[in-house]
C-alpha cells in the first residue's frame, strides 16, 4: 500500500486536501470517486521523494495569455492523436514555444510529466494559466483514454466561450460608455454651471423656486462633499471585493445580481450554455454522467447557480434521470429545456442534444442581448436628457421670475 496525497473538490464545489491509502494510483483515484471527490491533483511521496513541499505548491507568479494556451492546447491534441506520445509531444511544444518566450510553464510540465505526475497534476501546479475545469477535463481524458479527444473538445469549448464572453462585452460597452458620458455631464453642472448661476441669483435677493433650491443643495453638497464621496465610494469598492472573496458574501452578491431585471436573464441563460456546452462535451468524450456533471458545474460560473446543481448530482447518483433532477433549478432550466433533455435521454442521444441546446441558446441570448442593448441606448439618451433638462429649467425658473425677486 502506498500513500497518495490528494487535492480534490467535494460535491459542494470546495476544494479539499488530504492523503489516502491504495495499491496503485487507479486504485486511489477510484477510492476518492467512492468518497464524492473530483480529483484535481494526487502524488505519490514515494515517486517525487527528493522534491520539498515548495516544489508542488501551486505556482501563481506568471500566467499564459489566452491565445498561448490555445495553441499549446491545440497543438498537444494534434500531437496526441498523430500517435506522438506525451512526454514527446510535450518536449516539440517546449522547443516550440521557446522561440515564443513562453516556455518556462510548459517546460515545468514536460518535466513534471517525465518526473512520473500526471499531465492534469502539473497543469494543476499552474491555476492562474490551468482553471479547475480545465484540469478535471484533463484528469477525465487521462482516466478514460481519450487525452487527445478531450484536449480538442477543450480547445474548442474556451474557443466558443472566449466568443461568447467578447459578444457580451461587447454589447455592453455603449451603455457603459454613455452612462459614463451622462455622469460626467452631470457633474460638470453640478459644480461648474451651476455655482455661477447661483452667485447671480444671491445678488437678486428673495426665495428661489423649490426647484432650484434643491439643485443648489445638490450642487453645494457634491462640492463640499466631493472628496468625501470619492473616498466613500473607494471604499464601498473595495468591501464589495473583500465580501466577493469570501462564500457567503459571494453567494449574497450574487443572488441580488441574479435578481436584476435584464441583467439577471443574461447571467443564468449565459450559465446554462456553458453548462449544456461543457456538459455535452463531456459526455461525448465518454466521461461518465455524474463525473460530467461535477466538471460542468464548474463552467457555470456562478456559485449560487452551481449550488442548485449540487442536488441534481446527489439525485443522478440515486438513479434519478438526469431531466427529472433539474426540475428544481428553474432559474437555470426552464421547462422547455428540461422536457428536450428529457427527450434526449430516453433516445439515448442526450450529449448531442446539449451542444444542440448550447449552441440553440447561444444564439438566442446573443439576441436578446442585441435587443437589451438597442433598448437600454434610447433608455439612457431618455434619463440623461430628463437630468439635464431638470437642471436646466431649474436654473432658469428664477429667470422667469426676475421680477419677483428683484427687490
Amino acid at each position: 500500500m502506498q500513500t497518495y496525497a490528494y487535492k480534490a473538490t467535494d460535491p459542494k464545489g470546495a476544494i479539499t486536501q488530504g492523503s489516502i491509502q491504495a495499491a496503485t494510483r487507479a486504485a486511489a483515484m477510484q477510492q476518492l470517486d467512492a468518497l464524492g471527490l473530483t480529483p484535481i491533483a494526487l502524488n505519490d511521496p514515494a515517486e517525487l521523494a527528493g522534491k520539498t513541499a515548495a516544489d508542488f505548491a501551486p505556482k501563481t507568479n506568471s500566467r499564459v495569455s489566452s491565445a498561448d494556451l490555445e495553441r499549446f492546447t491545440r497543438e498537444l491534441a494534434n500531437l496526441l492523436t498523430a500517435g506522438v506520445s506525451l512526454s514527446k509531444a510535450l518536449q516539440i511544444i517546449v522547443r516550440e514555444s521557446s522561440r515564443m518566450g513562453t516556455t518556462k510553464q510548459f517546460r515545468a510540465i514536460h518535466d513534471d510529466v517525465v518526473g512520473g505526475m500526471s499531465l492534469a497534476d502539473a497543469m494543476a501546479r499552474w491555476p492562474r494559466t490551468f482553471s479547475d475545469v480545465y484540469v478535471a477535463m484533463v484528469h477525465a481524458g487521462e482516466t478514460g483514454g481519450f487525452l487527445d479527444e478531450v484536449l480538442n473538445q477543450i480547445a474548442e469549448l474556451r474557443n466558443r466561450e472566449q466568443e461568447l464572453v467578447g459578444r457580451v462585452k461587447g454589447a455592453l460597452i455603449y451603455p457603459v460608455v454613455l452612462a459614463t458620458v451622462a455622469s460626467g455631464v452631470m457633474i460638470f453642472l453640478l459644480t461648474f454651471f451651476i455655482p455661477r448661476f447661483t452667485s447671480i441669483f444671491a445678488d437678486f435677493g428673495g426665495q428661489l423656486p423649490w426647484l432650484t433650491r434643491q439643485i443648489v443643495a445638490l450642487s453645494n453638497g457634491l462640492i463640499q462633499y466631493g472628496l468625501m464621496i470619492i473616498v466613500g465610494i473607494l471604499l464601498l469598492i473595495i468591501g464589495i471585493q473583500r465580501t466577493w472573496k469570501t462564500d457567503t458574501g459571494r453567494r449574497m452578491i450574487e443572488k441580488l445580481i441574479l435578481k436584476i431585471p435584464g441583467i439577471g436573464k443574461v447571467i443564468a441563460q449565459l450559465a446554462m450554455v456553458r453548462f449544456c456546452q461543457m456538459l455535452g462535451t463531456l459526455l461525448a468524450a465518454g466521461v461518465p454522467l455524474v463525473n460530467s456533471l461535477k466538471v460542468a458545474r464548474k463552467a457555470i460560473g456562478n456559485q449560487t447557480l452551481s449550488d442548485a446543481v449540487n442536488y441534481s448530482i446527489e439525485q443522478v447518483q440515486m438513479g434519478t434521470a438526469l431531466a427529472a433532477s433539474l426540475k428544481n433549478c428553474p432559474t437555470l432550466f426552464p421547462q422547455s429545456v428540461i422536457e428536450m433533455i428529457s427527450v434526449a435521454e430516453e433516445s439515448g442521444r442526450l450529449d448531442k442534444e446539449l451542444v444542440r441546446l448550447s449552441e440553440t441558446y447561444q444564439k438566442l441570448l446573443d439576441r436578446y442581448l442585441r435587443t437589451l442593448v438597442a433598448l437600454m441606448e434610447p433608455m439612457m439618451l431618455l434619463i440623461m436628457g430628463a437630468i439635464v433638462g431638470i437642471v436646466v429649467i431649474g436654473m432658469l425658473l428664477p429667470v422667469f421670475e426676475l421680477q419677483d425677486l428683484v427687490q
